[in-house]
């Protein structure tokens, strides 16, 4: 599936994204944070929760096929989606973050 990304803005750990898959717009927030439901409120402002899209949260581990576990995600989005991945280690971060064609040089990534 081919996508385009765009960085919105930098969170503490993360970045936002704004992707286009197949002509259609999505909103991403990737974080280095543990696999906790409960960080993604502190990420996710509420009116994403509120809108009429859904909001997906998937968990990647540095061991983790971040590749596969993203495809499955954008698989099942509709339009007007919110997707969160909450990246348990570096590694995951960045593998997450270069699935979205953010690489090396993108910010946050050490």
């Amino acid at each position: 599936m081919p996508l385009n990304s765009q960085i919105i803005s930098l969170l503490d750990q993360g970045m936002v994204l704004d992707i286009t898959l197949e002509d259609l717009p999505f909103r991403v927030y990737v974080a280095q944070r543990p696999a906790d439901v409960e960080q993604v409120a502190g990420l996710v402002p509420a009116e994403r929760f509120e809108g009429d899209g859904n909001v997906h949260v998937a968990a990647i581990h540095d061991a983790d096929d971040a590749a596969e576990q993203i495809q499955d995600v954008l698989f099942n989005l509709s339009p007007g989606d919110t997707v969160v991945f909450l990246c348990t280690g570096p590694q995951a971060y960045a593998n997450v973050l270069a699935e979205f064609g953010q690489g090396a040089d993108s910010p946050l990534i050490s």
